[in-house]
């Protein structure tokens, strides 16, 4: 294979980005690390370029990379040159420049947009402000002219009520405003080239989709180039022009987008793109990227779940028994309090909810951000005080158990949370992790505890030389496989899965469905399973509840709900999600 055999070249103008057989190492004290090999791509003016690949693979070392952000030590720059056309001058190679070159293109001619906003915030300042200050660094304006300009960015980028806005601090924001002020940001110089790194992973599908609207629109109106970075495959289809697919440090496919998904050439690729759960059809297991690269690819026939198959579940969950059942459940927090300190008015974050789960059911509970959905879950497992209604679990209200009672419903009751890490102590190994509930509910005998927790750790794919290993030694998949292990060393019968895929890489979410898919069967558990990805709700759920507002608007069949929605909310959600 010819050493740039997956170099981009159309004949055009000058492309605005340039990177010929980039490397990069990070240098520490006991190993070297590859963390980029021979990269070499063009962007040209006008066009998307999408950057996909797993966590580790390489995407944003090779976006920070361009604008020299990256530490120095450990990283290092090993060979390779990084070309950019700015608007008025000769092109510059970004390796070689003085720092005071760099500082003149940063956020000048080239703007880029982090994944995380609440972190490239700053907490301290306004929201106005803080857009303001690079105007007035690079462009040389007054404070006034400045803030004129960021009101007009802020309407430009459609945020609500933006004369308001600039006087907010990032906290008083939700995750898309203030992912809206990042993108106001980085385009208030109106730059060459906008790097967007991960930029949608952590919104709701709606709100994504309005974000990758906003960005198509705002680069039609200023011309610029967008390098998209993204671990989800189908994020681009509809976005980008050419897609450059990454794996282990290392570039592997190029192509125009519609022909990267119609005849993708490598096994990587095409197992990317199968990992996701298919609106057009049932199965019980998803692909994984490992299977494909292994050639175990799972047989379809086999796999796929007919409409009788499907119906015949459905009616013996009909049959069974309820495990949980809400009954006009409403949680309301105080806004505001009175001289004697009563509330005069509340937020209904939960506002008359009824729901039944039977055994063995899996419960998926849909809606965007703030609709209601992880209040829910936390007043099942009493983390937060239910103002009215009811929680019957095996037909007994969980506020009238004793202190017994309600022991035995804390070990029954399980939830996996969103972010593992945050879950797991990181001073503890993880094999004591999953022993502690154990020895706090007195199951197992002391003696077998541990065989026990390695015994979990198989069932969760995971190896017995991990029980000895910290979180911060494994990867986001292999953490949630932990909390898992950990769920189930409680020998529970209902589990809540609070969003605990949705910040994970496509081929590792595809992983953990399968295992929560294979331990239902096996336990007889119960799920209800919170998310905001609707093509992932209907892959493992029997039926799903749309919420909004603190409502249940729909409720229903997942393949009812998915093939003819009755509300358009619902119908809103899925076209954003497939």
């Amino acid at each position: 294979m010819p050493k740039n055999a997956f170099y981009i070249c159309r004949v055009q103008a000058h492309p605005i980005l340039d990177i010929q057989d980039l490397s990069i190492l990070f240098d520490t004290e006991d190993r070297q690390t590859i963390a980029i090999q021979d990269i070499s791509l063009t962007l040209m003016p006008g066009e998307t370029l999408a950057l996909v690949g797993e966590s580790g693979s390489g995407k944003s070392v090779t976006a920070l990379s361009i604008l020299q952000l990256l530490p120095s030590p450990p990283a290092r720059i090993q060979k390779g040159h990084i070309f950019f056309h700015p608007k008025n001058g000769e092109i510059i190679d970004l390796v070689k420049a003085d720092q005071k070159a760099i500082n003149e293109i940063r956020g000048h001619e080239i703007g880029i947009i982090f994944q995380e906003p609440m972190t490239s915030l700053n907490p301290l300042m306004k929201c106005g402000q803080q857009v303001a200050e690079v105007l007035m660094l690079h462009l040389g304006l007054s404070q006034d002219q400045a803030m004129q300009k960021t009101l007009q960015l802020f309407k430009e980028v459609k945020l609500p009520y933006p004369e308001a806005m600039l006087l907010r601090y990032p906290h008083e924001l939700s995750g898309g405003q203030k992912q809206r002020v990042m993108i106001a940001m980085a385009i208030c110089c109106e730059p060459r080239l906008l790097i967007a790194d991960e930029p949608t992973t952590a919104l709701d599908v709606t709100v994504q989709k309005t974000i990758l609207e906003l960005l198509k629109e705002l680069q039609q109106r200023y011309g610029m180039a967008i390098l998209f970075i993204t671990h989800d495959l189908k994020l681009v289809r509809h976005f980008a022009d050419q897609v450059v697919v990454m794996y282990q440090s290392r570039m592997i496919e190029s192509n125009a987008c519609e022909k990267l998904f119609t005849a993708p050439q490598e096994k990587y690729t095409q197992g990317l793109i199968e990992c996701r759960p298919n609106p057009n059809e049932k199965v019980k297991f998803l692909n994984t990227v490992s299977d494909i690269l292994e050639g175990k690819d799972l047989n379809r026939s086999q796999n796929q779940l007919s409409a009788d198959q499907v119906q015949a579940r459905m009616n013996h969950l009909l049959q069974a028994p309820d495990i949980l059942r809400l009954q006009d459940l409403q949680v309301w927090y105080p806004t505001h309090k009175n001289f004697f300190g009563k509330p005069t008015a509340w937020y209904k974050a939960v506002n008359g909810v009824n729901l039944q789960i039977n055994q063995g059911e899996t419960l998926g509970l849909v809606g965007e951000s703030g609709c209601g959905k992880t209040t829910i879950g936390k007043a099942i497992v009493r983390l937060t005080p239910i103002t009215h209604g009811s929680i019957h679990y095996k037909g007994r209200d969980i506020l009238s158990l004793s202190k017994s009672e309600l022991t035995d419903y804390r070990r029954e009751v399980q939830i996996i949370f969103q972010d593992p890490y945050s879950s797991l102590n990181p001073r503890i190994p993880v094999g004591k992790a999953i022993q502690e509930p154990m020895e706090v509910f007195g199951i197992e005998a002391a003696s077998a505890r541990k065989e026990k927790a390695i015994s979990l750790l198989r069932k969760v794919d995971l190896l017995p030389e991990h029980y000895d290993r910290y979180p911060h030694e494994f990867s986001g998949g292999q953490r949630q496989r932990i909390c898992i292990a950990r769920a189930l060393a409680m020998q529970p019968s209902f589990i809540i899965c609070d969003e605990s895929v949705s910040a994970l890489d496509v081929s590792v979410q595809a992983q953990v469905l399968n295992l929560l898919v294979s331990l239902r069967e096996e336990f007889s558990l119960s799920y209800l399973f919170i998310s905001h990805d609707l093509a992932v709700v209907r892959h493992i759920s029997d039926h799903v509840a749309v919420m909004q507002k603190g409502l249940i608007v729909e409720y229903g069949n997942a393949d009812q709900i998915y093939g003819e929605p009755k509300q358009d909310y619902t119908r809103q959600l899925i076209e954003s999600t497939f």
